[in-house]
């Protein structure tokens, strides 16, 4: 077993994409997205494990800089365990996470999780870590085995909302979402049919907005614009991660009315928090806000959702 434990090892940190060139960098007052995936293993079996965790970065004191998650979720197969009380800290400029604390299950036992990473590899899409660690049940103890990127961030310029028909950030619906750009479309994200002024500028991915991450202060506004051949709406809830028929659990923060073809809609995000933006009718295509106080606004994603 310990064999295969070091096999899975060595699988896991090598199966991250790596570029020569180091572009990221860990700030303190900034917002960032932890998402990763790998195995948590015992002596008896082995589980296929996920993090994706929204954290805000605190001061820096020395080379440290602590952080907070404000929201997220670590998954054992079918079993998904909610953050409760995490803390963690970026130890060496970003080049160590430490990260523990409770999460709680959804049948409400409580969890703990101690983890550490290393930096294995930095990029313009972000910085890769190799973690490792345990996640500790009332019966079980779990070794993890992770690989995770730290999303890399972009600022853009912001003017402050002085009312709720001027936006911050336009996102565009891209031509096509709605059939996931099977039909006589293709979404390819810095394609010639892509509009240029949706400033996509990855061609290896498909995505069905022109932004599928942002992150910006409470009261900010955001305009959404239907580029696509139907009508859209988009609304907040909690993602369902293993209920296929049921993906999402809508929340009541945000609704909009039907977004028809060639119009827009504008969304303000009134109060701190993590949302889920996600059309009802098409539900591959959704949106992850952060809404932080105190920080610059910024975009941690360009198109990156494939719809799964």
């Amino acid at each position: 077993m310990y064999t295969a434990i070091t096999i899975l090892a060595v699988l896991v940190i090598s199966s991250g994409y790596f570029i020569n060139e180091s572009f990221a960098e860990v700030l303190p007052n900034n917002a960032f997205l932890l998402e990763g995936s790998g195995f948590a293993v015992t002596e008896n079996f082995i589980k296929i494990s996920e993090i994706d965790l929204g954290i805000s970065s605190q001061l820096k004191s020395g080379s440290s800089i602590n952080f907070v998650t404000e929201d997220g979720f670590i998954t054992l197969d079918d079993d998904e365990l909610l953050i409760s009380e995490l803390e963690g800290k970026f130890l060496r400029e970003g080049r160590y996470i430490r990260l523990n604390g409770n999460v709680e299950s959804q049948n409400g036992v409580d969890t703990t999780i101690s983890f550490f990473g290393r930096l294995v590899e930095e990029s313009k899409e972000g910085i890769i870590y190799g973690f490792s660690g345990r996640i500790t049940t009332p019966t079980e103890s779990y070794k993890i085995i992770y690989t995770a990127k730290l999303s890399s961030l972009i600022k853009i310029k912001s003017t402050p909302t002085s009312s709720e028909e001027t936006s911050d950030l336009t996102i565009h619906i891209l031509k096509g979402a709605a059939s996931k750009g099977t039909s006589n479309t293709y979404i390819g994200i810095g394609s010639a049919q892509t509009s240029s002024s949706q400033n996509i500028s990855s061609p290896l991915r498909l995505g069905y907005f022109s932004h599928d991450r942002i992150s910006v202060e409470p009261g900010s506004t955001i305009k959404i614009i239907n580029d696509d051949s139907v009508s859209h709406k988009i609304i907040s809830g909690t993602e369902n991660y293993n209920d296929r028929h049921n993906p999402f659990t809508p929340d009541g923060r945000i609704s909009t009315d039907t977004i028809e073809p060639g119009k827009s809609v504008n969304i303000t995000f009134n109060d701190a928090g993590f949302y889920r933006l996600y059309d009802p009718d098409y539900n591959w295509m959704k949106i992850v806000a952060y809404v932080f106080p105190n920080t610059d606004s910024i975009i941690l994603g360009k198109g990156n959702n494939l719809g799964n």
